[in-house]
């Protein structure tokens, strides 16, 4: 069963609590009727990133062997027998169309074809094409909110929708980066593109654009119409503590993936916290 829940990437679901964002970030967090289409849509896009994972890693059985760390995972070690891998990837696209289907929801249920359309196409040779497979990563946390602000009814301010497309090729350039300084070009076709000195650049426009949008969002007229209130400035110095923690670890030994870089580091998890909580004062309290 710990094999299977491995190749299931189960801790990577911590980015699907994105589908929660736009209902968070509503003010309506407590809405039941909304609570549960976003828990629903939850448990989706936990089974379709389930399967995207296998399909994946069934591609790559061959090439994971080769590579130090990889090789180790379920199927390239031969833990779980392809066979069984082909109908865990088959099982979890089922229970995800299941969920899209109690939604009735056509527009998310669209958006989920689409997060598989992309990522399938991705497994099958997208991700050798570069800044086309930094831009599928960034899409899959995109299309994480926008699901479910579709599944809960919810419009989400651009000044976010900004900041998110931002971060998300922050941490997706800082993924490269790291495989690259501390892998190099032999384990993934597509770093024989990119440069360390690029990737750097790149990492600090996305970083400093999304500290501002995220500023502009906090001070926005429209958003403090809607929320009733001008506390949100005071969240900016947090986020800011935040993506510097986070910067830092990058810098370090982390191997750059996101899910790994924020469980492995207190501070950061701490932060975080910290400012969920604000959040939750100002926009509940």
């Amino acid at each position: 069963m710990k094999n299977y829940l491995k190749l299931m990437r189960v801790h990577h679901y911590i980015k699907n609590l994105l589908v929660f964002a736009a209902l968070a970030c509503s003010g309506q967090f407590f809405d039941m009727t909304k609570l549960t289409s976003a828990v629903v849509g939850f448990i989706a896009f936990c089974a379709a990133s389930s399967a995207v994972y296998i399909i994946n890693d069934i591609r790559d059985a061959e090439k994971d062997r080769k590579h130090p760390k990889k090789a180790n995972r379920p199927i390239a070690s031969g833990q779980v027998p392809m066979r069984n891998a082909y109908a865990l990837a088959a099982t979890m696209i089922v229970i995800a169309g299941t969920c899209c289907f109690i939604a009735k929801n056509m527009y998310a249920s669209l958006l989920m074809g689409l997060y598989l359309l992309i990522n399938v196409g991705y497994s099958l040779g997208l991700k050798t094409l570069p800044l086309v497979d930094i831009t599928i990563l960034v899409s899959g946390f995109l299309i994480r909110i926008i699901f479910g602000a579709a599944l809960t009814g919810i419009e989400i301010s651009n000044w976010l929708y900004l900041t998110v497309i931002a971060v998300a090729f922050y941490f997706a350039l800082g993924k490269r980066r790291n495989e690259l300084k501390q892998l190099g070009d032999g384990t993934r076709e597509v770093l024989k593109s990119y440069t360390v000195p690029f990737l750097d650049k790149s990492m600090l426009m996305c970083l400093t654009l999304a500290n501002v949008f995220y500023a502009l969002w906090s001070m926005d007229e429209n958003t403090v119409l809607m929320y009733d209130t001008k506390h949100l400035i005071f969240t900016v110095p947090i986020v800011l503590l935040i993506t510097m923690k986070y910067s830092l670890d990058i810098e370090g030994e982390s191997d750059g993936d996101p899910v790994d870089v924020l469980l492995h580091d207190k501070t950061l998890i701490a932060l975080c916290a910290i400012y969920l909580a604000v959040m939750f004062l100002i926009l509940y309290l």
